[in-house]
């Protein structure tokens, strides 16, 4: 009836909405002579409590509206009703430790009116939660907001006793300036990446960079998100994963467990979601390589096969290495493991690293250095920021094949590109020391690297050419019991051939080939010519022994 009212009284323009020039003309006569500018430039108008009606007509013919979330929001400040592109509280959010909830409850006094504070996590849904905690120790619910404030947004918050939390994930180096917002004199929360800066009035925003839980803590993550109390023990010791992993884990295993036909979660389902890249996509910079590696696969020399496992180790003792260690050992330590491993093409380097991941149940990423690299001025570091980053969130191992293309020597700046390449080198040696994942570099030769690397590095590992029993074993392991070799002239070819395992590997499927297409096992003529097949890739001529006997 109101509307009507209205409608009847702006006559001949209509409508049920008033206009400016009515609650100008009413403003008018109960005294207020500025009502219509006030309408037109003030406060109401700046913050999006009332809104014109967008159409061409006449500024005193125009109508006024309120946006229809403030509308629900006075007749209930509960309600549910929220602006286009904000959504209110969380579904599903991680369960959070102790510890970081009684960070959040300090960082909330902290927070003064008006202030604002960046909440950095490599887990979206991690950074989401802790901004709701701080908010709701401030007495007030989080509304996430992942775009621009729609209009009306600050009159809403007040009505609602909301606080905004930005969810923005920022590109290395980015600066990002917060966003205006008329009318509030509330804080503001940023749940971001660990990357970029956001800025208000020129200045940076203070940040928090959210820590992994201690073991403790996530032993009991782990024993929420399964209820195995045995498991709990076991995941929470040897991963570092943070509490929005876990719980993402703790799904994709469930998931892994009913794939397999069970109902009770163990830990091979969550090292097969962990390999399997739940939750952990590295996206274009790194591709997963979700295949274990048995330690049967994996055939080196007794000094070699030490220094793996003494690897394998190191990187399961990284969380704690330094716990009963001296002041000196505990200053600036971070649990990052780098190694490099370096031997000639062929002789197990990358499926050694295959098996490492495999051993410490974690995912394997092979990093793809033409994703990584650019010609643009600044974007190889960005991508290595975000690579380092995205990796530490999934708590997975980093290959670098052939790595020595990036962490090559610095050269003397002749050119504009040279000084731009040692600056790429430089972030890359400052940023693969403050990594705190699991690194593995491999390359035919150590003399390529920088010496400022070769100190940061915990292992460089030598991977020479295997001797005939390594040759021998290499063979056992990839013919398997498809064959009719005797020992003799098993020992025959491993001594007769100096190949790697690569060569090895090639030779086998070319006489699986030939066997294949007789329906028959392998004989050893058919390893003879597979093994001439190769000696003619590499330009040589087979020894006389193994070109006497090959199948037609």
């Amino acid at each position: 009836m109101v509307g009507r009212v209205l409608a009847w009284l702006q006559a001949p323009v209509g409508g049920a909405r008033p206009t400016i020039g009515l609650i100008a003309m009413v403003a008018e006569r109960l005294g207020d002579a500025s009502a219509f500018a006030a309408l037109a430039s003030g406060m109401a108008r700046a913050s999006g409590l009332i809104q014109f009606d967008a159409s061409s007509r006449a500024l005193p013919e125009t109508a006024v509206m309120v946006p229809l979330p403030i509308v629900f929001a006075l007749a209930d400040a509960a309600s549910r009703l929220a602006p286009p592109g904000v959504r209110v509280g969380m579904v599903d959010a991680p369960a959070l430790p102790p510890s970081l909830c009684a960070a959040a409850a300090a960082r909330a006094r902290a927070l003064a009116p008006g202030g604002a504070l960046v909440v950095r996590s490599g887990h979206p849904q991690e950074a989401r939660a802790l901004a709701m905690a701080i908010a709701a120790s401030q007495g007030a619910r989080a509304a996430f907001l992942e775009g621009d404030p729609p209009a009306g947004f600050a009159p809403w918050l007040t009505l609602t006793g909301c606080l905004p939390v930005l969810c923005a994930e920022i590109a290395p180096g980015e600066r990002r300036r917060l966003p205006e917002l008329t009318g509030w004199r509330g804080a503001w929360l940023i749940a971001a990446g660990p990357d970029g800066s956001f800025e208000r009035d020129g200045e940076t925003l203070p940040s928090w960079r959210v820590p992994v839980p201690c073991a403790d803590e996530r032993v009991a993550l782990w024993h929420a998100a399964t209820g195995e109390t045995e498991l709990a023990r076991t995941l929470g010791a040897a991963h570092r994963h943070p509490a929005g992993r876990i719980a993402d884990l703790a799904r994709a295993g469930r998931f892994q467990a009913r794939l397999g036909g069970s109902e009770r979660l163990t830990a091979a389902d969550v090292a097969l979601a962990a390999r399997s890249g739940a939750s952990g996509d590295l996206g274009t910079l790194a591709e997963l390589l979700p295949e274990p590696i048995p330690d049967a696969a994996l055939v080196l020399t007794a000094a070699t096969r030490r220094e793996i496992e003494a690897l394998a180790a190191r990187c399961i003792a990284r969380d704690a290495l330094v716990d009963r260690l001296g002041p000196a050992a505990r200053a600036r330590y971070r649990p990052g493991v780098r190694a490099l491993l370096v031997g000639p093409s062929g002789t197990g380097k990358t499926l050694a690293v295959g098996w490492l991941a495999t051993r410490l149940a974690l995912p394997l990423y092979r990093v793809d250095l033409a994703s990584i690299t650019s010609k643009y001025i600044g974007e190889t570091e960005k991508n290595l920021a975000q690579l380092f980053a995205r990796a530490e969130h999934a708590e997975g191992v980093l290959l670098f094949d052939e790595a020595d293309s990036l962490f090559g020597k610095r050269t003397d700046v002749k050119e504009a590109n040279d000084r731009f390449a040692n600056a790429q080198t430089n972030y890359l040696l400052q940023r693969i020391e403050s990594f705190e994942g699991i690194a593995i570099l491999t390359s035919n030769s150590r003399a390529r690297f920088d010496s400022a690397f070769t100190r940061r590095l915990d292992a460089v590992i030598e991977f020479p050419p295997p001797g005939p029993e390594e040759r021998r074993a290499l063979w056992i392991a990839h013919l398997g019991d498809a064959h009719t070799l005797s020992t003799i002239e098993l020992n025959r070819i491993a001594a007769a051939c100096d190949f790697a395992g690569g060569h090895i590997r090639n030779a086998t499927f070319a006489a699986a080939v030939a066997a294949r297409a007789q329906a028959r096992a392998i004989s050893y003529p058919d390893v003879a010519a597979g093994i001439a097949a190769e000696y003619r890739k590499l330009g040589k001529s087979p020894p006389g022994s193994i070109a006497a006997e090959q199948s037609p």
